[in-house]
């Protein structure tokens, strides 16, 4: 079973979240329930890919950077977040507490490690700050994980 990991932009608008989900849907279709999806659960990209992996009824796995990090999301993100991870076959909690670019940046090394490709919902620009999509994609490439980017065509962050 293939081992698809996600990473990508938070702060999606609405209408450009609803381009990326048609986006995912049409990438992870072909693999049905044979898959596993591995996601940090972050609003955004992690959120809608995780969405898509559970409509497809495959297994999620979550992957949390530190202990305070739910309390770092947007509040109005936490419904939509417990549901996710109550959802989660798996949970691989880090040993940080708070949720900072260093913390960021382990769970997206462990995500890719763990991972057999990766799906990039990235504009292609650098990281607005260490362990953003750009870092992660750089670390996959390094690790030779075949990585796919997804963005909507002239669409901008």
């Amino acid at each position: 079973m293939i081992r698809i990991g996600i990473t990508g932009h938070r702060n999606l608008a609405p209408e450009v979240s609803d381009h990326v989900a048609g986006l995912v849907r049409e990438h992870l279709e072909p693999h049905g329930h044979a898959m596993v999806g591995l996601s940090c659960l972050a609003d955004g990209a992690d959120s809608v890919f995780a969405e898509v992996v559970l409509e497809a009824g495959a297994p999620l796995e979550a992957v949390i950077p530190a202990s305070g990090y739910r309390e770092a999301l947007p509040v109005e993100h936490h419904t939509l977040y417990d549901r996710l991870l109550a959802q989660a076959v798996l949970v691989h909690e880090l040993p940080h507490t708070a949720s900072e670019p260093r913390a960021h940046m382990a769970a997206g090394r462990l995500l890719v490690e763990r991972s057999d490709r990766i799906l990039a919902v990235w504009d292609g620009l650098p990281a607005r700050g260490p362990g953003g999509t750009a870092d992660v994609v750089a670390y996959a490439r390094v690790l030779e994980r075949p990585v796919t980017v997804l963005w909507p065509q002239g669409v901008r962050r």
